[in-house]
C-alpha cells in the first residue's frame, strides 16, 4: 500500500487530532488506542522527508488541541500579546512535532524490512519518544504521554507498578501499530488477530476491576482548599487587606481537625505566605495549636547563602502540633518560564514576560518527612508529571505521598483534569496513598490502586476528609525507576539500526547486480 505525500500529511494530521481528542476536556480516550496506527499509515515506506513532515504536521495538530491553555496561561499571567502568546503554543508544538518526527522516520526507516519490522519497532519507538520528551534539559514536557489516555481504567493502569507509565502507552501503541498491520496486510487472517486482542483487552478492561484489592486507610487528612486568586505580585499589606479569608480558613483547618486530630494541608503557595512574615507564621503556628494536629503548608521559604545573600525556594514546611517547623522540602523540578527564566541573560528579545517572572532556586534533596504512624514524601505541583521523579521520595522509603499545587493559573482550562490525571498514576506506580491538594481543585484523595477515595468541588473554599495509610510495598518501577523506558530506546535503536544496514546491503547488492549487467553487456 502506498500513499501519495499529501494522503500521508492528512493520516498524521488525523493522528494528532485523534490524540488531542483523547483528553479532557474532550475524554474520548478510546481514539488514542488507533491514533498511533495513522501515524505508522503515514509513515509507511514514506521518503523521509514526508516522514518529518507528517511527524510535524501531527505534533501541530495535537498540541493546540491538547494544551491550549498554554495560550491562555501566557497571555493571562506572562503579560504577553495574542500574536506572541499563539507563537509561543506554536513553538511548543513544533518541538513535539519534532518529537513525533523520531518516531515517523524510524517508521518509515524500518519499512524497508517490511510492514512486520515497522509495527514491531512502533510502540517501542514511541515509548521511547515520550521518555526523549519527558526527559529533554529544560525543555522536557511529559505532558498527556498516550498512556495517560488509558489510565482511568483500574485494571490496565496496574501495569504501571511494574513499568511506570511508559508500560501502558506500549499497550496503547502496540494496539495502534497492530491496527495498522492489519490494514497494510489486508488479509482475514491479521483482521481476525487484531479483534481477537481488542476482545482480549476488552475482558481485562471490563473484568479485571473485580481482581483489584481494596486499599485500608487507618488515618484521616484534612486538605484544604484555599481558593485565592491568582496573582504574581502582592501588597506588603496583603495580609491585613485578607484577614476575613485568612480567619475563614483558620477555622476550616481547626474545625476540620479537631476530631480526629488528623493532618492538615494547605496547598503549594497560593498568596505571599512566608515565615519570614512575622504575621503568617503566627497564624500557621496558630493554626497548629489551636487543632492540636500536624500541618504541612505550601510557603516561599528566604534564606541566606554562604554569602549572605538572600535566595527564594518554593517549599512545603510543617509544623508540629505545637506549631514549631521539622520538616521542610525545597521544590527541586522547578517550571521554566514559571519559576525561573533559563538563559535569561539570552531572552532579552522576550520582553515584558521575561521581566515579569522572579527565579526561585531549585532544591536538591528529596528529602521525606515524618507523621505519627509512618513517613511521607511531598512533591509540588509541575513535579509530579515527571514519571521518574516522584519515586524518588519512595525510594527513600516515604511511604505516604503527598502533592501540594496550584492549579489556579491554568484558569477553567482542560489543564487540572489533565494534571489530575497524571498525578493518579503516580499512586499507582509506587502504591502509595496520595494525598493531592491544590489551591482551587482539583483537590482529591487517591488510593495505592488509583481509586478515587474523596474528592473536593473545584473553585471552592473548604477542606476534604482523605482517609489514608502508610504502605511499605516496593514496587518494581519504585525499585528499578524507568527501566522499560530504557529498553524500549534500546530495541528501538537496534531494530533501526538493523534497518539501515539492511538497506545499505541490499543497495550494495543491487549495485553488484547492475555492474555483472553492464560486464555482461
Amino acid at each position: 500500500m502506498n500513499f501519495n505525500w499529501y494522503t500521508r500529511v492528512l493520516l498524521a494530521i488525523a493522528s494528532g487530532v485523534l490524540l488531542g481528542l483523547s483528553f479532557p476536556n474532550y475524554n474520548l480516550s478510546l481514539l488514542a488506542w488507533v491514533a498511533v496506527g495513522f501515524l505508522v499509515l503515514a509513515s509507511y515506506r514514506a521518503r523521509l522527508w514526508v516522514a518529518l513532515l507528517c511527524g510535524v504536521v501531527s505534533g501541530l495538530a495535537f498540541y493546540p488541541l491538547s494544551v491550549p491553555w498554554i495560550d491562555t496561561v501566557v497571555r493571562q499571567y506572562g503579560g504577553a500579546g495574542a500574536l506572541a502568546s499563539a507563537g509561543i503554543l506554536a513553538l511548543v508544538a513544533l518541538t513535539g512535532g519534532l518529537y513525533a518526527a523520531i518516531f515517523t522516520i524510524g517508521v518509515a526507516l524500518a519499512s524497508r524490512k517490511g510492514r512486520v519490522f515497522a509495527c514491531v519497532l512502533a510502540p517501542f519507538l514511541w515509548v521511547a519518544a515520550e521518555f526523549l520528551r519527558a526527559n529533554m534539559p529544560v525543555i522536557g514536557f511529559p505532558w498527556n504521554l498516550i498512556g495517560y489516555a488509558a489510565s482511568k481504567n483500574l485494571p490496565l493502569v496496574q501495569l504501571a507498578t511494574i513499568t511506570g507509565i511508559y508500560g501502558l502507552s506500549f499497550v496503547v501503541a502496540s494496539f495502534g501499530a497492530f491496527a495498522a498491520y492489519a490494514v497494510l496486510a489486508g488479509t482475514q487472517r491479521a483482521w481476525k488477530s487484531l479483534m481477537i486482542v481488542a476482545a482480549a483487552l476488552v475482558l481485562i478492561a471490563f473484568g479485571g476491576r473485580y481482581f483489584i484489592p481494596r486499599a485500608t486507610p487507618h488515618y484521616v487528612a484534612h486538605l484544604v482548599q484555599t481558593n485565592f486568586e491568582e496573582h504574581y505580585s502582592y501588597p506588603a499589606d496583603w495580609l491585613q487587606r485578607h484577614a476575613q479569608d485568612m480567619n475563614q480558613l483558620h477555622d476550616i483547618s481547626v474545625d476540620g481537625a479537631k476530631a480526629d486530630r488528623g493532618l492538615i494541608v494547605w496547598p503549594e503557595v497560593p498568596a505571599p505566605f512566608t515565615f519570614n512574615d512575622p504575621n503568617f507564621a503566627a497564624r500557621a503556628r496558630q493554626i497548629a495549636r489551636d487543632a492540636s494536629s500536624d500541618f504541612l503548608v505550601g510557603i516561599v521559604d528566604w534564606k541566606k547563602d554562604a554569602a549572605g545573600k538572600w535566595f527564594a525556594t518554593n517549599s512545603a514546611t510543617l509544623l508540629d502540633p505545637s506549631g514549631q517547623r521539622v520538616f521542610t522540602y525545597d521544590k527541586i523540578h522547578l517550571v521554566p518560564f514559571g519559576e525561573y527564566v533559563p538563559f535569561r541573560r539570552w531572552l532579552g528579545f522576550a520582553g515584558n514576560l521575561v521581566a515579569d517572572i522572579g527565579d526561585f532556586t531549585p532544591g536538591h534533596q528529596y528529602s521525606v518527612g515524618r507523621l505519627p504512624g509512618g513517613k511521607f514524601g511531598v512533591y509540588i505541583c509541575y513535579e509530579g508529571v515527571f514519571p521518574g521523579f516522584v519515586r524518588h521520595f519512595t525510594a527513600k522509603d516515604a511511604q505516604l505521598l503527598i502533592n501540594v499545587s496550584d492549579d489556579g493559573w491554568f484558569g477553567q482550562s482542560a489543564a487540572p483534569a489533565q494534571h489530575e490525571l497524571m498525578e493518579r498514576v503516580r499512586a499507582v506506580e509506587n502504591r502509595r496513598w496520595l494525598l493531592r491538594d491544590t489551591n482551587n481543585g482539583i483537590t482529591i484523595d487517591v488510593d495505592p490502586y488509583g481509586r478515587t477515595v474523596a474528592e473536593m468541588p473545584m473553585n471552592v473554599r473548604g477542606q476534604l476528609d482523605a482517609p489514608y495509610a502508610f504502605e511499605s510495598e516496593m514496587t518494581p518501577y519504585a525499585r528499578f525507576g524507568n527501566w522499560f523506558a530504557w529498553l524500549s530506546a534500546i530495541v528501538s535503536l537496534a531494530l533501526i539500526g538493523a534497518a539501515i544496514a539492511s538497506g545499505e546491503k541490499r543497495q550494495t547488492e543491487i549495485s553488484r547486480r547492475s555492474a555483472r549487467v553492464k560486464i555482461h553487456a
